[in-house]
């Protein structure tokens, strides 16, 4: 037999893990805040400036076709000035259903339609608008325009606008035609409320 043989068992220990100091706590949020939060909001506004935002319809100068309290999203890559020039988009087009800010207003943002474009020559009389001489065909609207407007010629670099409701809407008829650096974008998509997601027309 042999003599038994003693050993001697040493117990392991986790490392205890370093303690971090206030101050790495706070350099490391600071780091977490560049890498991660301020990308996110610059993203977030050069989204908002260059290419749509959220607007609200407000009043009921767009009915039948927008309601008050619609929430729509605003498309403005198409028709930023940069983008025009460098690949070819058109800008606002006799149609559209434009935001334009309203500098006479203190900049405040109208939803209106498009009517006239630059050096067209636009009328208002006997329930019709008259677009250089032409009826202009409106399946969009509810109601004939009523009163009478013009005629006028629209400068270079503008546009006229009117509301789809013409007998409730402040428009080109009461403050005059927008320059195209005021129009925001085109009202694109609405997506509130639930019963009238779909692109606007």
């Amino acid at each position: 037999m042999y003599p038994e043989e003693q050993f001697e068992i040493e117990e392991s220990y986790p490392e205890p893990e370093p303690k971090i100091s206030f101050i790495g706590r706070f350099l490391h949020l600071i780091r977490e805040l560049f890498e991660t939060v301020i990308p996110a909001i610059l993203i977030a506004i050069l989204i908002n400036l260059f290419l749509a935002q959220a607007t609200r319809v407000y009043g009921q100068s767009m009915e039948p076709n927008l309601h008050t309290d619609q929430r729509l999203v605003v498309e403005k890559l198409s028709y930023n000035p940069y983008f025009r020039q460098y690949l070819g988009f058109s800008g606002p087009e006799r149609g559209d259903v434009v935001v334009v800010s309203i500098a006479s207003q203190h900049g405040e943002l109208l939803i209106k339609r498009v009517i006239g474009m630059p050096g067209d020559m636009v009328q208002i009389h006997d329930g019709q608008v008259f677009v250089n001489g032409q009826t202009l065909v409106e399946p969009y609207l509810r109601e004939n325009t009523i009163g009478s407007f013009g005629p006028i010629t629209i400068p270079p670099l503008q546009i006229f606008v009117l509301g789809d409701n013409r007998n409730f809407s402040n428009d080109s008829r009461s403050f005059g035609t927008v320059l195209l650096r005021n129009v925001v974008g085109r009202a694109w998509f609405s997506y509130w409320p639930f019963d009238q997601i779909g692109f606007v027309r």
